[in-house]
């Protein structure tokens, strides 16, 4: 998997807990419903964000999983839910307990490769499965596979942010269409799972869980940018975009560089994601 640094996912989590879809989240929590101490596995956890957005939704003595292939994100992830915290403890096997508004959390962390160790990382017991702005990183193959591998052990899942491929910046550059369609190339570059699936992966998914019965919950969860609160992220999804454009070799860089400067102080940016949730 393509790494992310702790301080880009920091900077996105504002606006990732405020675009999440409320009806399919509640539709995962009403799956729930009933467990005393419901057990979630996150994959591609990053620094914990996902954990962060959902575990106040949910009752007290949840249980996480947090798998990701990068060892320092996990570290980044234990030091993040440190400081969410209101007290932690040490748990068993280097897990970490903590306390948030009365709630306590019982979090354990797992170094994996998903391209390599999914199947058993999927056989561990869950509830649910949740990830957040990963699929859309992955290949069509793995994802079908995926896809089967819930299936067949009746597993549920809610991820959220898959992003969906609609941008909308303004003002409006000439350069708009062209940086879309090469961003989009990039998109579908290899991620570390083979060529990625990009803005097809949401379709995928759903016609996957669909194909084989299985109710399907999904919604839109755009992010919705204005620069008089958000002028950070704006920047650097301008310059992770270019960066990503100049990769493909698809737009003049001339014509990138006049992109980036005007995006870099652009007045407002929607980035299209969709939520799902899909039980059998």
């Amino acid at each position: 998997m393509t790494g992310f640094s702790a301080a880009w996912l920091a900077l996105r989590e504002p606006a990732d807990h405020r675009a999440r879809n409320a009806a399919v989240r509640d539709a995962a929590i009403a799956h729930l419903a009933g467990k005393s101490a419901p057990r979630l596995v996150d994959l591609g956890c990053g620094s914990g964000s996902n954990l962060r957005a959902l575990a106040p939704h949910l009752p007290s003595g949840q249980i996480w999983r947090l798998v990701d292939a990068d060892p320092l994100l996990l570290q980044a992830a234990r030091e993040a839910l440190t400081l969410w915290a209101d007290r932690t403890e040490p748990a068993e096997g280097g897990a970490l307990a903590l306390w948030r508004e009365g709630k306590r959390i019982e979090v354990h962390f797992e170094e994996a490769d998903l391209a390599r160790d999914l199947d058993a990382v999927l056989d561990r017991p869950a509830d649910l499965v949740t990830a957040a702005a990963f699929f859309d990183l992955v290949a069509p193959a793995w994802l079908g596979l995926f896809c089967e591998g819930l299936i067949k052990r009746r597993l549920p899942l809610f991820t959220v942010l898959t992003y969906d491929g609609v941008e909308r910046w303004t003002p409006p550059h000439q350069a708009d269409a062209a940086m879309l369609t090469a961003f989009h190339a990039h998109q579908t570059s290899d991620k570390g799972f083979g060529a990625a699936a990009g803005p097809g992966a949401f379709a995928l998914m759903a016609q996957a869980f669909k194909d084989r019965g299985w109710r399907v919950v999904a919604g839109e969860s755009p992010w919705r940018l204005d620069a008089a609160t958000e002028a950070p992220l704006i920047a650097a999804l301008a310059e992770g975009a270019a960066g990503a454009v100049m990769e493909t070799g698809l737009v003049p860089p001339v014509d990138v560089a006049s992109w980036l400067e005007a995006r870099r102080i652009a007045r407002t940016c929607e980035i299209g994601h969709m939520d799902i949730f899909a039980a059998s």
